[in-house]
């Protein structure tokens, strides 16, 4: 069983959380391309103590990148310093001026955005993408929602039903000039991803989707033969 009494070594970084945490988020400085596929490997490692984890982790991280590069310390001091040179020449300079800025207004529009306008532009895309694309292509597949009630639900929108066997859809809304080639899965994602492999045999894929002139697009086209692939295995099992 794990040492709970590893939790002591836990740091609070109080209110300087939420900067810290906002800024390593929106520049992927703890993503696994950057220090490995963390949650994966600690659960391969299965530690008993901190020091355990610590030493199997600096042994076998790789960055998940294309050329993988071992993770040292030094390259997590790295990753350190740019999180505070993001911090003290973009994110403080940009939060305030928005801080300077924001008006109640402001504050009433975005709670009736964010709770209204953008969960049903949200709702209508996913039912494009799935309606007016993916059943389109697949007419074997019977998609369905995914139950919200499952822990995976957040990151997983649709199942894709092959037999007694599925596959998933993540769904990104996102524009028709974003650059989606570098997006990388969270671990939090990646283990939810796992675990809907494990449980429906079928692999996850993510669909990015965007209003392109009067209709919603798939903007990342190959992932309708990996879609295609995998319906193929799934048949086969």
């Amino acid at each position: 069983m794990p040492d709970n009494t590893s939790d002591r070594l836990g740091k609070s970084f109080g209110k300087k959380e939420k900067v810290l945490n906002y800024t390593s988020n929106t520049y992927h400085l703890t993503r696994p391309k950057k220090v490995g596929a963390v949650m994966e490997m600690i659960r391969i490692c299965q530690p008993t103590t901190f020091e355990e984890w610590e030493k199997y982790y600096f042994e076998n991280a790789n960055t998940k990148t294309k050329t993988p590069v071992k993770v040292t310390k030094e390259i997590l001091d790295e990753l350190g310093e740019r999180l505070y040179e993001k911090i003290t020449e973009v994110v403080i300079p940009e939060w305030s001026e928005a801080f300077k800025n924001i008006t109640l207004q402001d504050c009433l529009d975005y709670i009736y955005e964010v709770t209204l306008v953008r969960t049903y532009n949200g709702f209508l895309l996913e039912k494009s993408v799935i309606n007016d694309n993916l059943a389109k292509l697949f007419p074997d597949v019977e998609f369905e929602e995914t139950d919200s009630d499952l822990d995976h639900s957040g990151d997983i929108d649709y199942k894709g039903k092959v037999g007694e066997y599925a596959f998933g859809i993540q769904i990104k809304p996102t524009t028709s000039r974003a650059n989606f080639g570098n997006y990388s899965i969270s671990d939090r994602m990646s283990a939810n991803f796992q675990e809907f492999e494990e449980l429906y045999g079928g692999k996850v894929f993510i669909v990015f989707s965007a209003k392109v002139g009067n209709k919603k697009d798939i903007l990342n086209k190959e992932v309708l033969e990996e879609i295609k692939q995998e319906i193929e295995r799934l048949k086969n099992l």
